[in-house]
Formats: C-alpha cells, structure tokens, sequence
C-alpha cells in the first residue's frame, strides 16, 4: 500500500480478471477503496459517476472476492485475480469487453440483456446507462445521439416542452396520455442529466435527504 501515492494519483485504473485470465472489467479505486478490499476480500470500488465507495455487486449480487492482487511497475495501476459471482458488466454480460470493432469501424454487439437489466437494475437506472452509451452513436441513426450533439439548449425546451404537454393531459384527466407524456418527460429528464454526467442515484440521494422535511423548509434553506 506505502507504494502508492494517492496524492498524486487519487483514483487508480483496477483491472479485473478472473481466474481463466479473462478480463472482465476496468474501474477505479481511491484509497478508501483500496483498503476495504484488502481488508475484507470483497472487492470495492470508488465510482466516479456517483461520486463514492461502491461494492462490487451491491445491487446486482454479482460480487467480486480477491484472489490475489498485483501493481505495475509505476505503482499507479492495479490488477485483480477475482472470483466472479455472476456477471461482471452492468450489461449482464459477463465481460465488460463483450462489443468487437469490426475491420471496418463497426461495433459488433453480442446478445442484448435488456430485460434482465431492468429486472436486476429497474428501468430508471437501465435506461440512464442505454443513454450514456448513445452519446457516441451517429446522430443520423439515433435520437438520443442528436439530442447530445445539438447541446444543452435543445435537450433543455424539449424538457419544458415535454413538461408542458404532460401538464396539459393532467388537466385533461386522461390516464393513457399523462402515462404518455409523463415517459416522453422522464425520457428526456434522463437526457439531460446524461449529459451533465448526474446518474439518478444522486437524484434519489437528494429526495431522501428532503424526506421527512417540510418543503417550505427546505426551500427557505437553500442558497439563493
């Protein structure tokens, strides 16, 4: 541990395999992290979109126990022997590196995991990451990906224009359409916080910060 300087290096590439030498991932560790899997074997890491110390398969059940743990030669990148519990990737694959580019550019995927995504992640969180991944598709074959490339302005009015059309079908009472357009807002809600890079766990985390606390408390004690 006394070779790694985490002040010059406060979050370092972890590299895990299993034991058929199969890689399965890349994360990152800060030293929080580093020495909860040292000390207790299950391998933790410190995520980067979320901003904290996570467990290797809290969520999932797809856990990591160390086997053994290696250093490069500058001390600034690990490589962990792992027993993987279940699939390794968020994708449910079980490697991470499961998309081959082809001789020609194009990225060819395995199977799609989807439904087993939503069962193990929920739709908010499955959704949010399907998003991430659109930021580098071709805008002429996505959606998602002209949203990202037109910017901040553009996913900002479709947000308020999409908020707009649920306010109306509320008014009207119609259940299909406020089911409707409450998607499409969620939908591009998602959009927006993807491209800030806020992953909806840091949502959730603020609304249970406010549970339990009065609104117009809670307003009268943010800074203006």
């Amino acid at each position: 541990m006394h070779t790694i300087d985490w002040n010059r290096t406060p979050l370092i590439p972890a590299i895990a395999q299993d034991e058929s030498g199969t890689v399965l991932m890349l994360a990152y560790m800060n030293k929080e992290a580093f020495e909860r899997t040292l000390a207790t074997k299950e391998v933790h890491y410190f995520s980067r979109s979320k901003n904290r110390i996570w467990k290797k398969g809290e969520t999932s059940g797809n856990t990591q126990k160390l086997l053994r743990l290696w250093i490069d030669c500058d001390s600034d990148c690990l490589l962990l022997c792992v027993q993987q519990k279940g699939d390794a990737c968020h994708t449910l694959n079980r490697s991470c590196f499961f998309r081959e580019i082809m001789s020609d550019g194009v990225v060819q995927d395995e199977e799609d995991n989807m439904n087993k995504q939503i069962a193990t992640y929920g739709i908010l969180d499955t959704l949010y990451h399907t998003l991430c991944a659109r930021k580098t598709a071709d805008p002429a074959q996505s959606y998602t990906a002209q949203l990202f490339a037109k910017g901040e302005n553009t996913i900002g009015k479709k947000i308020v224009e999409e908020s707009a059309e649920l306010a109306f079908a509320l008014k009207d009472k119609s259940k299909e359409c406020v089911t409707h357009e409450a998607a499409d807002v969620l939908y591009h809600l998602l959009v927006g916080l993807a491209s800030v890079d806020v992953a909806p766990e840091h949502v959730f985390s603020e609304l249970a910060r406010r549970l339990g606390t009065s609104g117009i408390a809670e307003k009268a004690s943010r800074k203006t």
